[in-house]
């Protein structure tokens, strides 16, 4: 079979671009159309929306998606595989095959179930099995709040069984990202459990292709030299029986797709070079690049190996109760007010007994400035408690009560409202074993699906995030000493280093890479080692910080456990995602040789 498979993604995150999917199906050829809906917090969010009335846990943007594009599919034979069943896949493909009817299409629907755990958990813990904090090694018997979602994450085998019997259009919870390629190509390809070099080509294609825009410029370091910005054209992986695999997209769409661009991807919300998915372990330190004409980049030399033999599975615990207010503080002595307001507010603080309060203050402030804004800087407050009540009302009133009676300019965003529930992210595993996963097939029929970790997969070890101290991964080459001051200018690392970053809970990921390949030495100076990266992030001062080389993409990948606290949907920070924590790093000044500046020899 020479000819590859077409999959296109139209989808990185519930609330993307609406059209995208229509834009993927009319914009040219398409085997598969993919999209990726979930992440840790969006099954948080779905759980939300299930608990008002009416409300369903699945994207329901999905759905209207499909009213524009299910027919143009079924006419080309176009495969929609998707996770967009969020906390009930058998009610997205209910629905599913409820708009066929009304448009009048006769369209085969399978879903994949079987990851939510919740409804076993306690099962679970009564067996022995503690669910421990994979970043902290606590047991979820400890977080003392009871579990709202707990959903393993599947492969891509259940997709294949029901692509095999017929279904047109695939469905599933949370399944690993990747998996959304993994399942069409091997089911196309007639790939087994084993073909793991095969199986990790296909995880990096799902890789690059999962967040949509950003293989093809979205959110890039050098955004400035990308055309067409305005309007990006999503991805799309010509994946190939070997595994190997082209990266493209549509002709005349926004954007670019180079080796660049790619790399970016390849290094986002990764931790260490073995990138454990369910099926397989793909060793991204082996991937090689190479430029296959315009917008066109060559995936090749991946290995893989077997996967572990635990399944991952994501914990959306009950958190507490949260409010919020900010002050703005303009022109001078911004230290000063900032400290009075913690002052005045500090006997309500004591007297509500919070569980946490964060003090935030941000110095966006300039001096005799030309415009009233950029005289601001910021203080919020974040509060967390177990009692609602303790921080609504009473928060409030103590903060509009100061609005005659504080600092001079006295002014903020918005008086704080009732307290707010929040989660928390609880990653965990289980045995693979005891994973239960069902494709449910267009005709109705249930085929129970091994997960490849029960019987091929490899113990995944002792792996902590936090508290097991640095990790410098790679050759054991750090570039050598930096240079000395004299030899050099301080210039921001961006000028000759991108850089992609986010998260994974309360882990924060950055991924650094040279253009140049003879840059690399240099990037391993700067950003190579655990003492080097704190230089750049003093925030990580007290935090284990672990920093694998890829020399093959010329990169290092830096992972930070701890910086984020307990993830996105707790956390106090202005950036909790850790989406702009790349760009900072990139604006710090670090010595660069005057010889590194010229330009490269075409």
């Amino acid at each position: 079979m020479d000819a590859p498979l077409r999959i296109g993604n139209c989808s990185g995150f519930y609330g993307d671009r609406f059209a995208a999917a229509r834009e993927q199906v009319e914009g040219g050829p398409l085997d598969v159309l993919t999209g990726d809906y979930l992440a840790e917090l969006t099954m948080l969010i779905l759980w939300r929306a299930q608990q008002k009335p009416g409300g369903v846990g699945y994207a329901k943007t999905f759905l209207r998606q499909m009213r524009e594009v299910l027919e143009p599919c079924v006419r080309r034979g176009i495969r929609v595989v998707v996770n967009a069943g969020g906390l009930d896949p058998a009610g997205l493909a209910a629905a599913l095959r409820e708009l066929a009817g009304e448009l009048g299409l006769d369209v085969a629907v399978g879903h994949v179930e079987g990851d939510d755990l919740r409804p076993r958990l306690a099962t679970l813990q009564a067996d022995g099995h503690a669910l421990a904090h994979l970043d902290t090694g606590r047991p979820l018997a400890a977080a003392g709040a009871p579990a709202l979602t707990a959903n393993a994450y599947l492969g891509g085998w259940g997709i294949a069984a029901a692509l095999d019997a017929g279904a047109q259009v695939v469905v599933t919870g949370r399944v690993s990202d990747a998996s959304l390629v993994v399942g069409p190509a091997a089911a196309h390809f007639g790939w087994s459990r084993r073909d793991w070099d095969r199986l990790a080509g296909a995880v990096v294609a799902g890789h690059v292709l999962e967040c949509g825009a950003q293989a093809t410029g979205g959110n890039y370091a050098f955004f400035t030299e990308v055309p067409g910005m305005e309007h990006l054209g999503f991805p799309i992986a010509e994946v190939h029986a070997d595994g190997t695999s082209v990266v493209t997209k549509h002709p005349g769409t926004g954007g670019r797709v180079d080796v660049g661009t790619v790399t970016a991807q390849l290094l986002y919300e990764l931790g260490e070079p073995a990138y454990r998915n369910p099926d397989v372990t793909a060793h991204f330190d082996t991937i090689r690049l190479a430029t296959d004409g315009d917008d066109r980049v060559r995936i090749e030399g991946v290995r893989g190996s077997p996967p572990p033999s635990t399944s991952k599975v994501c914990v959306n615990a009950f958190g507490g109760f949260r409010n919020r207010v900010t002050f703005v503080l303009t022109g001078l002595d911004v230290e000063a007010k900032a400290d009075l307001v913690r002052r005045q507010l500090d006997p309500v603080l004591r007297a509500a007994a919070p569980d946490l309060v964060d003090w935030r203050l941000v110095r966006s402030d300039h001096l005799d400035s030309d415009d009233n804004a950029a005289a601001t800087a910021s203080l919020t407050l974040t509060v967390h408690h177990h009692d609602a009540d303790a921080i609504g009302r009473p928060l409030a009133g103590a903060c509009v009560e100061l609005g005659l009676a504080s600092y001079p300019g006295f002014t903020v965003t918005a008086p704080p409202s009732d307290a707010e529930p929040f989660g928390r992210y609880w990653p965990t595993t289980v045995p693979a074993a005891l994973v239960e996963e069902v494709a449910v097939l267009p005709d109705g029929g249930r085929r129970p699906i091994t997960q490849t970790g029960a019987d091929l997969g490899e113990p995944a070890g002792a792996v902590s995030s936090a508290g097991s101290g640095d990790v410098t991964s790679g050759d054991g080459h750090d570039g050598g000493a930096l240079p000395t001051a004299g030899t050099t200018r301080q210039l921001p690392l961006g000028v000759l280093a991108g850089a992609r970053s986010g998260d994974k809970g309360g882990i924060a990921n950055v991924g650094l890479w040279v253009r140049n390949p003879d840059h690399y030495p240099w990037l391993l100076q700067v950003a190579g080692t655990a003492d080097a990266v704190r230089r750049l992030l003093p925030e990580a001062a007290g935090l284990p910080v672990r920093v694998h080389h890829l020399p093959r993409l010329a990169a290092v990948n830096v992972v930070v456990p701890g910086l984020l606290g307990d993830g996105v949907a707790s956390s106090t920070r202005p950036d909790p995602q850790a989406k702009g924590l790349g760009e900072y790093l990139r604006s710090r000044l670090v010595p660069v040789q005057p010889a590194l500046l010229e330009p490269r020899p075409t």
